[in-house]
C-alpha cells in the first residue's frame, strides 16, 4: 500500500479513535458539545446507545489499524479497502439521515481514501 494511502488510513483511524472516546466515555460532555443542537436531557437518556455505537466504531478502528500492520501489500490494501469502505458507507448514510457534517468529516475523507487505495 502506498505511503499516502497508509497516512490517509491512519488519519481515518485516529478520527475514529476520537469518536470511540466521546461516544463510549464522554457522551455527556464532549458528545454534548459536538451535538449541541440536541437538548441537554437527550444525552443521559442515550448514553448506552452512544456507547454501543462507539463499540462499533472501535471495530472499525481495529480493522483500519490491522490493515496498516499487514506485511503483504496486496492483503493490506484489501483489508484497508473493506474497512475504509465501511467508513464511507456509514459516513454517506449519516450525511443523508442525520447531518451533512457527518458526510464532510467522515464520509468524504473515506471516499477520497478509497479512490487513493484503488488508483495508486
Amino acid at each position: 500500500m502506498p505511503l499516502v494511502a497508509k497516512v490517509l488510513v491512519g488519519l481515518i483511524a485516529l478520527e475514529h479513535i476520537y469518536i470511540v472516546y466521546f461516544e463510549m466515555f464522554a457522551w455527556e460532555t464532549v458528545g454534548r458539545k459536538i451535538f449541541s443542537q440536541f437538548p441537554k436531557d437527550f444525552f443521559p437518556k442515550t448514553k448506552v446507545l452512544a456507547a454501543n455505537q462507539g463499540l462499533y466504531n472501535a471495530f472499525l478502528v481495529a480493522g483500519l489499524i490491522w490493515s496498516l500492520l499487514i506485511n503483504d501489500p496486496a492483503w493490506s490494501q484489501k483489508v484497508a479497502l473493506f474497512f475504509v469502505g465501511c467508513v464511507a458507507v456509514a459516513g454517506i448514510y449519516g450525511g443523508l439521515t442525520a447531518s451533512k457534517w457527518i458526510f464532510l468529516t467522515q464520509g468524504l475523507p473515506a471516499v477520497i481514501t478509497l479512490v487513493v487505495l484503488l488508483f495508486l
